[in-house]
């Protein structure tokens, strides 16, 4: 199964007030194994960045000025994207924005499955915080490099949070860029030897042990006939 982690940065809480996205990361996931397949695109929000929101991601006016608008990246993005199910922290939030976008740059919203890890956090562990950092320290996830917001750096921190919420971190998640680079996309390397099957049939010991282990048996089930 493949899955696309995703996470956005915009200049403020609400797309319908005009705010806009400025950066989105994507790690991709196929059978809960991160294949070291990413996008990362910063964007032009086409509007001056609020103070409050550059506080949060530290992305500037500045900084921004000469990246792409989203209607020039939105192909890109769909293409990654596919059909893949998303894992989103706080889906409607960041799918809100992506949409909103879609429609200024006249694409139909986003079809794909997804899995809302708030949600999922807050069944796994009713009553307790659901917030990423929290995650993090619940699964001991190293997040010590997020002094500030990143789509793409959240991204990384969210696959391995959803791995634990999944059932487990996966040992293959480390490897991922090594595994890219052999083009095994997570996938198992055929280059291993195949090793013949085991022997499974029974010795002439055992099976004369059974044969001795079934005269013990009084009235067995397999001895009767249907009336």
């Amino acid at each position: 199964m493949r899955e696309v982690v995703l996470d956005t940065e915009t200049t403020g809480l609400d797309p319908l007030a005009g705010h806009r996205v400025v950066e989105i990361g994507c790690i991709e996931l196929v059978n809960l194994v991160a294949t070291g397949r990413s996008l990362q695109l910063y964007l032009n929000p086409e509007m001056p960045m609020p103070a409050g929101a550059q506080e949060v991601h530290g992305l500037t006016d500045e900084f921004l000025a000469d990246k792409p608008l989203f209607a020039d990246k939105a192909d890109e993005l769909l293409e990654f994207l596919g059909d893949a199910q998303l894992v989103i922290h706080n889906a409607q939030f960041d799918l809100g924005f992506l949409n909103a976008e879609f429609a200024r740059a006249g694409k139909p919203k986003l079809a794909n499955d997804y899995v809302d890890t708030v949600s999922l956090a807050r069944r796994k562990f009713p009553g307790q915080r659901a917030s990423l950092d929290a995650l993090c320290d619940r699964f001991g996830v190293d997040n010590t490099k997020r002094t500030k917001h990143g789509a793409l750096l959240d991204s990384e921190l969210l696959a391995e949070v959803y791995l634990e919420l999944s059932g487990g971190r996966q040992r293959d998640l480390g490897l991922a860029p090594e595994m890219a680079a052999a083009g095994l996309t997570g996938l198992v390397d055929q280059s291993r030897p195949i090793r013949p099957p085991r022997p499974h049939a029974a010795s002439p010991a055992e099976l004369a042990a059974h044969i001795e282990f079934l005269k013990k048996i009084s009235d067995p089930l397999w001895l009767k006939v249907d009336a």
